[in-house]
């Protein structure tokens, strides 16, 4: 009875198909790349369980287990064969050798769908709205500097039992300082007061003066360029000092006084300032010196170059000033002031000269080390000695005078 149901199912497909053709590919492993159409009866010699409907599909299935590198099915719609390759094949050109990689096999319906976590993290630092007030102004620009110090510096020297010999001794130098300056855009105008005071007691002996002064310094400039360093300047200079001074260890007649002498710059000319390297230099060709010798007995001998029985002297002449501060190396720093006057009218070239020189070591921000030395001449100051020694002062010609100081002490900026 199978039988003859399968003769019959034969007959009526060979029948149904005779006068059609399906495309089959080829047996064998070039399949992959070529096909040809093949009659009824070929597919039936190929196939001979086919019957072309939904069904045949599962006989095509067990057909490709033959075939283990295909899977081949029948599609009833479109009437051809559905083939599959199972493996990824590649035929080398050189050696003709073919290599089979398979594929992946296809997933299930069911898919792995992962779940998303957010990790917190605990902000340290967040970011926070930034308030503004928009009422408030912006703040006036500041054309005013101000700079202020106090220093005082102590050397001390003491003898116990010491076989060489030697005196006790102790000195101490207050310094004080005031600068006060205004910049803004074409003007300057820098201001300045120095106050040093120093004294010395040794043993078996009256305190000395070794320092004194008081100097007052004002410069007012204008250029006509913002970017310019130049500046067209008026100047006045003032120094003397305060208390008496003696020839020691005659403490009888004082040599000098308070506003005797008392030396008066003022003039014109023009500045060149490099404020980050704090360096100017000071040109005047016109500038008025004035000595001032304010005690009489001091004035009627004529001296720092007055005439005798005149309280001051004017001269008319050439003047110039230079500052320059620089570090030389760490906690090292190096102060330079000079000034030149030449005088027109008398003995022209004939220069009087000023020279301070100053080495500061920092300790900390509070103690400090320093030594300077102090270089004056000028013409009208004669050197007085005693070289007869009877008591009475000589006037010699002009000396080169030097100061020497060395000391270590504390410093205030405020």
């Amino acid at each position: 009875m199978r039988l003859a149901i399968f003769l019959l199912f034969t007959f009526l497909g060979f029948e149904a198909f005779s006068q059609e053709q399906l495309v089959i590919p080829k047996k064998g492993i070039d399949t992959v790349t070529a096909a040809t159409k093949i009659t009824p009866l070929e597919i039936r010699k190929s196939y001979p369980f086919a019957r072309f409907s939904a069904t045949d599909s599962l006989l095509f299935k067990l057909d490709s287990l033959a075939r283990p590198f295909y899977t081949i099915e029948y599609d009833p719609i479109q009437k051809d064969l559905n083939y599959t390759p199972k493996y990824r094949i590649f035929v080398n050109e050189l050696n003709g050798d073919t290599t089979y990689i398979p594929l992946p096999k296809a997933k299930g319906l069911i898919a792995y769908t992962p779940k998303l976590k957010i990790d917190t993290l605990k902000i340290i630092d967040p970011i926070k709205p930034a308030v503004i007030d928009t009422l408030k102004k912006a703040a006036d620009p500041v054309w005013w500097a101000y700079k202020n110090s106090f220093a005082f510096d102590i050397s001390e020297a003491a003898f116990v039992n010491w076989n060489a010999g030697g005196n006790n001794s102790i000195s101490g130098l207050l310094k004080l300082s005031f600068e006060r300056e205004y910049k803004r855009l074409y003007v300057l105008w820098k201001n300045e007061v120095k106050i040093r005071y120093g004294l010395n007691s040794q043993e078996d002996q009256k305190l000395r003066k070794t320092d004194d002064q008081l100097y007052v310094n004002s410069t007012f400039g204008y250029r006509t360029d913002t970017i310019s360093n130049w500046y067209y300047s008026v100047k006045f200079n003032f120094r003397t000092q305060f208390t008496d001074g003696f020839n020691y260890p005659n403490t009888d007649d004082p040599i000098s006084r308070f506003f005797a002498p008392a030396y008066l710059f003022l003039g014109a000319g023009a500045q060149y300032e490099l404020k980050k390297e704090q360096f100017f230099v000071y040109l005047s060709p016109v500038t008025l010196k004035s000595t001032i010798v304010a005690d009489r007995s001091l004035s009627d001998e004529g001296a720092f170059g007055v005439d005798p029985g005149k309280r001051s002297r004017n001269e008319f002449g050439f003047l110039v000033q230079s500052s320059w501060d620089t570090k030389l190396v760490k906690n090292v720093i190096m102060k330079n002031d000079l000034t030149l006057y030449s005088d027109y009218l008398r003995k022209f070239g004939n220069t009087d000269i000023r020279y301070d020189l100053a080495l500061e070591f920092i300790i900390n921000k509070y103690i400090k080390a320093n030594l300077s030395a102090h270089i004056i001449y000028d013409d009208d100051i004669k050197y007085k000695e005693d070289i007869d020694n009877d008591g009475v002062l000589d006037v010699l010609g002009p000396r080169i005078q030097l100061k020497q100081l060395l000391g270590i002490g504390v410093a205030f900026n405020f």
